[in-house]
């Protein structure tokens, strides 16, 4: 039997309208008034629903064909308290993007090299036992994605050691929205928005070697073991040969209630399944190697991952992405997540989304993890300066791999 997680530890002051500098912000993959219902775990929790359905509310109806627009609403300023006059804001973080990469117009400043894609998931109804959200409900629902690369140049060149992530709106029959970034990393680096944004810089690559100053990150990993302990375990999970061969995993702990009414932490996880059609290999030596298998290998067949919910237990973290739980801890297979089609970046599809952690059904929560109010932060701040700004092609175009066969 399932025992209600404690909720007093989930610490997020967050109140809609507080922020006049920046809207609903984020820091993986780029960006909903009712007052929404009461969850019943105390004043914190209410206050992070409420915060929700805001942003939630501010996109029902807006799914279209092949997209979603996204909103700057102006809902997290000060969330979970990361955000003062004298520390970081949304606008600094962005800026340490830029800062790194360079100004990029018109793309994420993290992830910025991207391939849209679509197709459903099916849930066989097993997380109904743990979350009441519909998504997890019997049937099938569609959903938009988005295969990246981490680092903010939409152009560079594909290495097997760049993290790559998968994110995915699922667009539910109720008119909620779940969307989640997850990357090809079994635990995150970091585990505060200021150790982020130092080993943004630290990692900033020296124009005369082309990669970090040995010295700068040295001094960043005395600074911060959390994260040198974290680098440790994901030299241990060395990356897969191709994008449909990544397992993917969220990047923090959430909180997920039943139908009645008992809430748990959860993690989830993207598994690959076997394909009927044979995965494109890889051929590292050009450009866009991994996109190219991935444009090739979606050509011949669906690709598919099965959508595991592990399911924390007291004294697990919940607010450290860099700790993983253990590996006894028992997952919850929810059904197939089936992509069928990818596409270049262009408007009208995962281009426009702003895939914000914090966008959850009813059913699912934020936990007490810093970093999720500051990935929402900056997401936002990232998409509002992106949307303003000229485009230009994605480096990664499906019609030209597919005429090239």
């Amino acid at each position: 039997m399932l025992q209600s997680y404690e909720t007093e530890k989930v610490v997020m002051a967050v109140r809609p309208g507080e922020d006049s500098d920046s809207p609903n912000g984020h820091s993986g993959d780029d960006e909903h008034s009712d007052e929404g219902e009461h969850s019943g775990q105390g004043a914190p929790d209410r206050w992070l629903n409420r915060a929700t359905l805001t942003r939630r509310g501010a996109l029902i109806g807006m799914a279209a064909v092949g997209g979603v627009a996204a909103v700057d609403v102006g809902v997290f300023a000060y969330a979970g308290g990361w955000l003062t006059p004298e520390k970081l804001t949304p606008s600094r973080f962005t800026d340490r993007f830029e800062q790194v990469a360079g100004r990029q117009d018109g793309f994420r400043r993290n992830h910025a090299k991207g391939l849209s894609a679509t197709g459903t998931f099916a849930s066989n109804g097993a997380g109904a036992e743990v979350c009441r959200a519909a998504v997890f409900a019997p049937g099938t629902v569609p959903v938009i994605g988005r295969f990246s690369l981490s680092g903010g140049l939409p152009d560079q060149v594909d290495k097997p050691d760049t993290v790559r992530g998968l994110a995915l709106a699922f667009l539910l029959p109720n008119g909620q929205q779940w969307r989640t970034a997850t990357i090809n990393l079994p635990v995150f680096p970091d585990n505060t928005p200021q150790g982020f944004y130092e080993r943004l810089l630290a990692g900033k690559p020296v124009p005369a070697t082309g990669q970090p100053n040995p010295e700068a990150m040295a001094a960043f990993l005395a600074r911060h073991p959390e994260t040198a302990a974290a680098m440790k375990i994901i030299k241990q999970s060395p990356p897969s040969a191709a994008f449909a061969d990544s397992t993917f995993h969220g990047l923090n702990a959430f909180l997920v209630t039943n139908a009645a009414g008992v809430t748990v932490p959860v993690r989830w996880t993207l598994v690959p399944q076997p394909s009927t059609t044979p995965l494109i290999p890889a051929r590292p030596g050009t450009r866009d190697y991994l996109f190219d298998a991935l444009i090739e290998t979606a050509a011949r067949g669906p690709l598919a991952w099965r959508l595991l919910l592990t399911i924390g237990e007291r004294g697990d973290p919940t607010n450290d992405a860099t700790r993983p739980w253990p590996d006894s801890r028992r997952s919850i297979d929810t059904g197939t997540v089936t992509i069928d089609a990818v596409q270049t970046e262009a408007p009208g599809n995962a281009r426009d989304i702003n895939f914000d952690p914090l966008v959850l059904p009813d059913g699912i929560a934020a936990s007490d993890d810093p970093l999720l109010s500051a990935r929402s932060s900056v997401y936002a701040r990232s998409f509002t300066r992106r949307a303003g700004e000229p485009k230009r092609p994605s480096a990664v175009d499906v019609a030209t791999v597919l005429n090239e066969q």
